[in-house]
């Protein structure tokens, strides 16, 4: 009897979980989305949101312990971030190797360089307005929300907390990663560039696979459902494939090389899939 995968979904900086709730009707029966709720925001408006990553994981962690019935198991887990999302997962991730009955089954990267690469410029610590401005700059995307004087006045401090944490984030190890690794990332995004997210391949530990979507950087917010298509049907894949023999999900596109050979899709991290 096959186990059904339940795709854990963290946010991008200011978001909730209900982005995400829509999901499961786009992914039918092929998944299980479970979208985690970080603190500040919606039903947790009232909590102190997390300023960092590491500590922010382990609360994830033990969000997903309480949410996971435990007579289910073992429970096939694939992880789903973009952006602030992205390293939050990848965080979570590590934890679940060694989590007693979780088997990780994926982990999916989106609109993220690699972990242990920062941008040189900052939002942190700038006037309010400035902030913002910097923000959109850097998303592409501005919530309608911000557009209130109210909602404004209540998201704000999220945001920057949100913003901070991602800003200041450091890896919690340098342990390559033993789980298949998949980045994607909008075709247009001009914060996170092809080399910046095909260099996920660097702390990947089993096979890793480098995915466009049409879009910029925030492509999830207009083609959900072609993204969904792409995790189902990795998740449905074989691992370990030679590189250039996988065949490539709905949406898939090849990461064109720098010596002029296309990346191939599904590679084992020991070969030099993003150079």
């Amino acid at each position: 009897m096959s186990v059904r995968t339940t795709l854990v979904c963290l946010p991008f900086a200011g978001a909730g979980a209900s982005f995400y709730r829509p999901w499961q009707r786009l992914a039918g029966d092929a998944l299980t989305i479970l979208p985690l709720q970080l603190p500040g925001r919606e039903r947790r408006i009232d909590e102190e949101p997390y300023t960092d990553a590491g500590a922010a994981a382990d609360g994830l962690l033990a969000d997903l312990r309480h949410a996971l019935d435990d007579s289910a198991r073992p429970h096939r887990i694939a992880l789903f971030g973009h952006s602030l999302g992205a390293v939050l997962a990848y965080e979570l991730a590590h934890r679940l190797v060694s989590e007693p009955g979780v088997e990780p089954a994926g982990l999916f990267v989106s609109g993220s360089p690699q972990p242990a690469e920062q941008r040189s410029r900052r939002a942190t610590g700038l006037p309010d307005d400035a902030f913002l401005a910097r923000v959109n700059e850097f998303a592409g995307y501005t919530h309608e929300a911000l557009e209130d004087p109210e909602m404004r006045e209540m998201i704000l401090p999220t945001l920057r907390a949100d913003v901070e944490m991602h800003e200041n984030y450091v890896p919690g190890t340098d342990l390559p990663l033993p789980v298949p690794l998949t980045s994607l990332r909008g075709a247009d995004d001009e914060l996170v560039s092809r080399d910046e997210a095909a260099a996920w391949s660097k702390v990947a530990g089993a096979d890793f696979r480098y995915v466009e979507q049409a879009g910029g950087h925030m492509y999830l917010t207009e083609s959900p459902r072609a993204l969904l298509e792409v995790v189902s049907g990795r998740l449905g894949a074989g691992a370990g494939e030679p590189c250039g023999t996988a065949p490539s999900p709905p949406g898939c596109s090849t990461y064109p090389a720098r010596r002029g050979r296309p990346v191939t899709t599904t590679c084992p991290s020991s070969l030099p899939c993003s150079r």
